[in-house]
């Protein structure tokens, strides 16, 4: 799938993303296996997950893997995370992609400019995520936005935290994360790419953590979000599903819409206008 900022069709394609699941380059057998636990979008690590001195044969045995898959007809496109802009891996990181034109995408690692989204999407063709993981990342996100390939907006929570130096896990550190996320949500809207998708929930055993996370990026108008584990994929997409309760409503709400034609209306003694009927028609589409 190419990309090009701007254009609404494939933001809309692209946002139905909503659990992105890392795999490591050095754990390739694990590729299945994500795609198996129902995540939307597999994501083959380069970058953290990989040691400088395992990135060469990791990038050998994942090209070896993708001519396989291709071969046999059973390759399921898969996007890459590759390392920061200027690094010697990075150069070789492009140029294994060149060899896998069917990728489904990149993610730049500590993005922070807006020509290197631009170099990275010349060079592969492909749509490009751009994480920001410092201060210098995040103060040019508006920059960033308007680069040719930008896909969509994510970040690191953990490296932004070390270079702003708030402590993690703290009161503080949730009003920070909640900023970021609603400068991503605003200059993603206003740039018409995807809504941006959430960091990692670093415990993979707590679930009840990760529903009450999911629940907060979700309500902001967020689209995704970063797994480490399979067992994080389907508690994602459960905490999304909208409640009966909900549903019902929305019906509700259309109907008489489409029932009565007027722009104002009540049910259950709540009113209703363009901009709830809007929202059932969102949820529903669901």
């Amino acid at each position: 799938m190419s990309f090009v900022s701007g254009n609404n069709n494939k933001v809309e394609i692209f946002a139905q993303n909503s659990t992105w699941l890392f795999v490591p380059a050095t754990r390739l057998d694990r590729i299945e296996k994500a795609f198996a636990s129902g995540a939307a979008a597999v994501i083959v690590d380069l970058e953290d997950a990989v040691a400088q001195e395992d990135k060469a044969q990791a990038r050998e045995a994942l090209k070896n893997y993708y001519d396989d898959q291709n071969e046999k007809h059973t390759y399921q496109p898969i996007w890459l995370r590759i390392n920061r802009a200027g690094t010697e891996a990075f150069f070789e990181d492009l140029a294994l992609c060149q060899q896998m034109p069917k990728l489904a995408g990149v993610l730049l690692a500590k993005a922070e400019q807006a020509g290197d989204i631009e170099h990275v999407y010349q060079v592969t063709g492909l749509p490009v995520i751009a994480l920001i993981e410092s201060a210098t990342g995040l103060y040019q996100i508006d920059s960033m936005a308007k680069a040719t390939g930008l896909a969509a907006f994510s970040y690191g929570f953990l490296d932004l935290c070390n270079d702003l130096r708030v402590q993690v896990g703290t009161p503080s550190a949730d009003l920070i994360a909640n900023q970021i996320r609603y400068q991503f949500i605003v200059v993603s809207k206003v740039h018409k790419l995807a809504p941006p998708i959430d960091t990692i929930y670093p415990d993979f055993n707590d679930e009840v953590g990760l529903r009450t996370r999911v629940q907060l990026w979700s309500q902001m108008g967020m689209s995704g979000m970063l797994c480490i584990h399979p067992k994080q994929v389907a508690t994602v997409q459960q905490a999304l599903q909208p409640t009966d309760k909900a549903l019902e409503f929305a019906k509700r709400v259309i109907e008489e819409y489409e029932r009565s034609g007027q722009a104002v209306f009540k049910i259950e003694g709540e009113m209703v206008d363009a901009p709830v009927i809007e929202r059932s028609r969102q949820l529903l589409a669901q």
